[in-house]
């Protein structure tokens, strides 16, 4: 993956090199692992914000279909946005 980044920037040894070095002199050496720690805080916190809003998304799917085929409309390969339309209409809004 990290391979993929590099590629993506066109980065290679000696620039990484440099880039090391300019965060060392930046940060210092004894800040480089708290920042380390800080930033993989930071990727776990959005991930789990990340999985959070994909769970009440495929909740609020699974809410959708649920009322749709209690209204008699059928469910495939709709959106939710399509059945939301839908059901506002079978309830007459």
């Amino acid at each position: 993956m990290l391979n993929y980044y590099l590629q993506i920037w066109g980065l290679h040894g000696w620039e990484l090199i440099i880039i090391a070095a300019i965060i060392i002199l930046l940060f210092g050496a004894k800040k480089i692992p708290e920042l380390a720690r800080s930033l993989g805080r930071a990727k776990a916190e959005f991930k789990r914000g990340q999985e959070e809003v994909e769970e009440r998304v495929d909740l609020d799917k699974e809410k959708l279909e649920k009322l749709a085929k209690e209204l008699g409309i059928n469910t495939e390969g709709k959106s939710p946005e399509d059945l939301r339309k839908e059901i506002q209409k079978a309830l007459g809004k």
